[in-house]
């Protein structure tokens, strides 16, 4: 194990706690998937803000509504 202290692993390691979430929801948005999370999930983001896409393949860029959401991500339904 390294000597790394625990700030310096908080530096590098930074979790994005998002206070003012850039979605809504029920709202709409136009996304692109860029990967596929390991449920299979198509991954949007939107501001940085990761959203689950069920059924969403990477590459394609999908209309999504909003259907939760969480501290540190959102889910969504293709439209």
């Amino acid at each position: 194990m390294s000597n790394t202290s625990n700030e310096e692993y908080k530096e590098n390691n930074v979790q994005r706690n998002f206070t003012n979430k850039p979605v809504e929801l029920g709202k709409e948005y136009t996304v692109q998937i860029t990967e596929t999370s390991y449920k299979g999930d198509g991954v949007a983001r939107v501001q940085g803000f990761v959203i689950f896409v069920k059924d969403g393949k990477v590459g394609n860029d999908v209309k999504i509504k909003i259907t939760s959401i969480g501290n540190r991500f959102a889910k969504a339904d293709l439209v």
